[in-house]
């Protein structure tokens, strides 16, 4: 589990593309000297790896389904935002981020402010449901707040349906990527876990009034478990 609030950025080293999987070599701008096998760092936003590291770098490794569901920033050279995984006793700084990306946005306007950034992007169709004003977005690994939306939740007529909007301020371009973002550019995103949830919890008979647990004619009690197939009297 991660907060979207980022540590340092790393530059992508190397990269080794085996028949069913990448392995990529990553050089964070100031190695953590307690890293640990086989713990979780977030890479431009996805949860990987670690399999190896000594005190220039670690290495993680890229299934192809990963690499299909995100945004391409795996090439040598570039550089990913990082941070590793949250712990009991961490200020919550950002919000509840899991490192499972969720689709891909485009970058559509960058508009320079003074000190300040606003940026137009577009989200996939399937993910636009979740994007609210004031509500969280994580973006490339960096909690957001969106500032926006198009379609009817929105007071901008300008955007589309799937566009939001973000405004990001001088500290967060210079300790992340996203001062790179141009127009096309392509980028990590995952929707707010708990509006997920939500959307989960009605699709099982929320619209109706029933509850998980209960019953069409008491959704408030708990079903007995002798009332289940196959249970014994």
């Amino acid at each position: 589990m991660f907060t979207g609030i980022i540590e340092q950025v790393g530059r992508i080293a190397r990269t080794e593309d085996h028949s069913g999987h990448l392995t990529v070599t990553i050089q964070p701008a100031r190695m953590w000297p307690e890293l640990h096998l086989g713990e979780s760092i977030a890479v431009g936003g996805a949860c990987l790896t670690v399999t190896s590291w000594d005190a220039a770098g670690f290495t993680v490794d890229l299934s192809r389904e990963t690499l299909a569901k995100t945004a391409p920033h795996w090439g040598e050279g570039a550089h990913v935002n990082l941070e590793r995984a949250m712990t009991a006793g961490a200020r919550f700084g950002g919000h509840i981020v899991s490192g499972h990306v969720d689709g891909v946005a485009e970058v559509r306007r960058v508009d320079a402010q003074p000190g300040a950034y606003t940026m137009t992007l577009r989200a996939p169709p399937h993910l636009a449901r979740y994007l609210v004003p004031k509500g969280s977005v994580t973006a490339d690994g960096v909690s957001l707040t969106v500032v926006d939306v198009g379609g009817p939740a929105g007071s901008r007529a300008d955007l589309r349906a799937d566009e939001f909007t973000l405004w990001l301020v001088p500290h967060t371009l210079e300790v992340t990527t996203l001062h790179t973002w141009t127009p096309g550019t392509r980028v990590n995103l995952e929707a707010d876990q708990l509006a997920k949830y939500v959307e989960r919890l009605l699709a099982f008979g929320g619209s109706k009034g029933q509850r998980a647990g209960g019953s069409k004619k008491d959704p408030l009690r708990p079903l007995d478990s002798s009332t289940l197939d196959g249970a014994q009297p």
